[in-house]
C-alpha cells in the first residue's frame, strides 16, 4: 500500500487555507439548511447560530486556555516509534478538549433550552471527556505515552455507556429498540439485544475517534462535518438535538484556529474520546444508527487498520518473537504519512472523504 502522493501532485493548501475553507462551508450550508427548512438562521433553533456561536467563542476561549495550559506545562509526549516528523511537536499543549467540549455542551443546553435530551448527551459527552482527562493527566504527570490502563479505560467507558443506556432505557419510546433502515424502508426489530449494541457503539465510537486523533486538525475536521450532517439528519425529528449537533461541529471549528496546521494545542483523550461519545449517544437517541455507521467511515477504516495491522503482526509471528507488518504504521494516517504523503494531504483527502460520506448520508435518508 505505498499510496505515495507527492508535493508536486496538489492538495497542498495552508493549515489556516483549509480551516477557512472548511468553516465557510459549514457556515453556508447552514444557512441554506435553515432556509430550506423553514427556519430562521438568528434564532436558538437553527443551525446557523448554534454553528457560528460555537465556533467564535470556542475560538476565542483558546487564546485564553491555550497560555495557561503552557504556563502548567502540559505538552504533549510523542511516541519515540512514531513519524519522526512529529518529533518536533514534542511539548505542543495537550487536553485541548477541556475548553471547546464545555463550549459546546453550553451552547447547547442554553439553546435548547435545556432539552431533556440535550442534556443527557451532553452529560455522556462530559462522562467521556472527563475519561479522557484522567488519561492525559496520567500521561503528563508520569511524563510518559501511557495514562490510565487499557482495561481501566474501558471499565469507565462501559460504565458511563451503561448509565446513558439504563437512562435511554426509561426515557425513550419502545420503538427505540427497532434499527431504521431507511434505504429499505423498514425497521429491524432487535428487542433486548439493542442494549449490549448501544453500549457497544458508545465504546467503539470514542475509541474510533480517539484513534483519529494523530494529525494537526483531522480528528476535528472530520468530526465537524459528520456530527454536523448528523444534525442535518435528525433536524425533522428533534430540533433540540440539531442544535447540540451544530454546537459541537461549530466547536470543533473553533477548536481548529488552534489545532490547524501547525497546531498550538491538541485536544487530547480529552477530547477525542468526548467527540465520540457525543457522535454514539446522539446517534442511538434518535435511531439514526445507520447514517451514524456511515458518517464514521473514516473513524472505522482508522480502526480496522489498527486491528489488521495488530492482527497481522500476531499471525505472523515467527520463532524469533516477530512479526510482519500489514501498514508501516496505523492507523492508516500515519501509513499514509509513511509513504510520502504530507500531514495536510492525508487531512485535505480525509476531508473531502468525510464530505462524500455525509452526502451519501442525506441522500440515503
Amino acid at each position: 500500500m505505498d499510496a505515495k502522493l507527492s508535493p508536486e501532485q496538489g492538495l497542498n493548501i495552508s493549515g489556516i487555507g483549509l480551516v477557512s475553507l472548511l468553516c465557510a462551508g459549514l457556515s453556508v450550508a447552514a444557512l441554506i439548511l435553515d432556509w430550506m427548512g423553514n427556519r430562521l438562521p438568528w434564532q436558538g433553533m437553527s443551525l446557523t447560530l448554534p454553528l457560528l456561536l460555537s465556533a467564535l467563542l470556542s475560538g476565542a476561549v483558546g487564546f485564553w486556555v491555550i497560555p495557561w495550559l503552557q504556563a502548567l506545562k502540559a505538552g504533549q509526549i510523542i511516541r519515540e516509534d512514531g513519524p519522526q516528523a512529529h518529533l518536533k511537536k514534542a511539548g505542543t499543549p495537550t487536553m485541548g478538549g477541556i475548553f471547546f467540549v464545555p463550549v459546546a455542551v453550553i451552547i447547547a443546553c442554553i439553546w435548547s433550552n435545556f432539552a431533556t435530551e440535550v442534556v443527557a448527551v451532553s452529560a455522556l459527552t462530559l462522562s467521556y471527556g472527563l475519561i479522557g482527562w484522567i488519561d492525559d493527566w496520567q500521561i503528563l504527570r508520569r511524563k510518559s505515552n501511557k495514562g490510565i490502563s487499557p482495561h481501566m479505560k474501558l471499565a469507565l467507558q462501559v460504565g458511563f455507556a451503561a448509565l446513558f443506556c439504563l437512562w435511554l432505557m426509561f426515557n425513550q419510546p419502545s420503538n427505540i429498540t427497532n434499527i431504521a433502515l431507511p434505504m429499505l424502508g423498514f425497521s429491524l426489530p432487535l428487542g433486548f439485544l439493542f442494549w449490549p449494541l448501544a453500549g457497544f457503539v458508545l465504546v467503539a465510537e470514542s475509541n474510533a475517534t480517539n484513534l483519529t486523533d494523530g494529525i494537526d486538525g483531522l480528528a476535528a475536521g472530520t468530526v465537524a462535518i459528520a456530527i454536523f450532517a448528523l444534525g442535518v439528519l435528525i433536524a425533522p425529528t428533534s430540533l433540540p438535538l440539531m442544535v447540540f449537533c451544530a454546537s459541537v461541529s461549530g466547536s470543533c471549528l473553533g477548536f481548529l484556529a488552534h489545532n490547524r496546521n501547525p497546531a498550538r494545542v491538541f485536544m487530547g483523550d480529552t477530547g477525542s474520546l468526548a467527540l465520540g461519545g457525543a457522535l454514539a449517544a446522539v446517534g442511538l437517541m434518535t435511531n439514526s444508527l445507520v447514517a451514524l455507521f456511515i458518517l464514521s467511515g473514516i473513524f472505522f477504516v482508522e480502526t480496522l487498520s489498527v486491528m489488521a495491522q495488530v492482527g497481522y503482526y500476531k499471525a505472523t509471528k515467527g520463532p524469533d518473537g516477530k512479526g510482519k507488518r500489514l501498514f508501516k504504521m496505523a492507523p492508516l494516517h500515519h501509513h499514509l504519512e509513511l509513504t510520502g504523503w504530507s500531514e495536510q494531504q492525508v487531512v485535505v483527502v480525509f476531508y473531502i472523504i468525510a464530505a462524500i460520506l455525509a452526502v451519501i448520508s442525506l441522500a440515503l435518508a
